[in-house]
């Protein structure tokens, strides 16, 4: 639709900012626009960016970042409360250690990429639990963001559509739109061949299937996850659709 807010909001300081709205879930409705943004970190927003995020009305953030990253890019927005649900980065390290060793190739980034995403079904839960106690206060409009805004808060917008109802085909799309918006810090981690910056520095399918087949074999299915690990029963998912969903 024409008349649809921009999806993608081009910044000058953040290259992966965007809304969750406007997509269509399995009962007819649709995710509200405007309401919940995904993003990488906003330590690095111009003063016109300041002023976009202003209008959108945004208050509070919820930072799924490191210790270090976290003091190594602090918002620039005075008005937003950040909310650190903190998941440490890991895969850089390991790669370094492959690296260290010899056996460091592109394939070996692939598993360890979509590893780090298998644990944070198996070490990082509590933080996406986390997440939904805060989106179940009704904070909106709000941010949701890592570093890069692409794997902590990947799985993490994956999971808040899957608890809307909208489609698998519909959330690996817009997992996969980080490819088209994400711009890479170019000396980040350039210590390590090409090949393995391109790995760690895209998304790709795999990764979000492994995060969900580890839900799966460690929980049977989604829906159990949903229910027992992230406390979302019926009345938590009811009130989540009120909020975030329009007829």
């Amino acid at each position: 639709m024409s008349d649809s807010p921009a999806r993608h909001l081009a910044l000058q300081g953040a290259s992966n900012f965007r809304d969750l709205g406007g997509y269509p879930t399995t009962d007819g409705r649709t995710t509200r626009w405007r309401h919940i943004f995904r993003s990488n970190h906003l330590g690095q927003l111009t003063a016109a960016d300041i002023e976009i995020v202003r209008a959108l009305g945004v208050r509070s953030a919820f930072d799924f970042r490191g210790v270090e990253e976290r003091a190594a890019g602090v918002c620039v927005v005075s008005e937003i409360t950040v909310h650190s649900l903190p998941i440490e980065p890991s895969v850089v390290a390991a790669l370094r250690t492959e690296l260290a060793s010899g056996t460091l190739t592109a394939p070996v980034a692939l598993e360890l990429m979509r590893e780090s995403y298998r644990n944070y079904v198996r070490h990082h839960t509590n933080s996406f639990r986390n997440l939904f106690g805060h989106l179940l206060e009704d904070r909106a409009p709000l941010v949701i963001h890592c570093t890069a805004g692409k794997d902590r808060t990947g799985f993490a917008s994956a999971l808040i559509l899957h608890a809307l109802g909208v489609p698998d085909d519909v959330i690996a799309e817009d997992y996969l739109l980080t490819n088209r918006h994400y711009k890479r810090d170019a000396t980040a981690a350039f210590d390590l061949p090409e090949d393995v910056r391109d790995a760690i520095g895209s998304v790709e399918a795999s990764y979000l299937a492994a995060a969900f087949e580890t839900i799966g074999s460690e929980y049977g299915d989604l829906e159990t996850y949903l229910r027992d690990a992230l406390k979302l029963g019926t009345t938590e998912r009811a009130a989540l659709r009120a909020r975030y969903l329009q007829s």
